[in-house]
């Protein structure tokens, strides 16, 4: 698992995301909420993160770089809107994980088939790892 760090990290990019669109819904806050209580982030540390950023650390694994991406990709759509701004923001994210270009585009094509654009993890990871081979 990641390390406290890697948690502050991890929640401090989604927080910068949610922001991208110049605010945060609150659907979007009960998301992040939801996210720190899973990574055992206390509510006075997530209130600090909202305010403050972190350094940013660099997952490891391919495994975890796509559970942020998913992550990522749920936040985006848990207000039922997709802006082009986070489209792209989140594009470009994934880009700077290392993940394969033809693969992001294929999730933020296909995510639309999907019930509130939330694709299931299993298929995320079937286009990624198609993409890998």
């Amino acid at each position: 698992m990641n390390s406290y760090e890697e948690k502050l990290s991890i929640l401090s990019e989604m927080i910068a995301f949610a922001r991208i669109d110049e605010q945060m819904k609150q659907s979007e806050y009960l998301f992040l909420q939801g996210v720190a209580r899973l990574l055992r982030i206390d509510q006075p540390t997530f209130e600090h993160l909202l305010k403050n950023k972190v350094e940013p650390k660099r997952l490891k694994s391919q495994a975890e770089r796509l559970v942020q991406f998913h992550r990522l990709l749920l936040l985006m759509n848990v207000d039922q809107e997709q802006h082009r701004l986070e489209i792209h923001e989140l594009h470009n994210i994934g880009l700077r994980m290392g993940l394969p270009p033809s693969a992001i585009d294929q999730v933020l094509e296909v995510m639309y088939l999907y019930p509130d654009n939330a694709i299931p993890p299993d298929v995320l990871i079937r286009i990624f790892r198609a993409h890998y081979n």
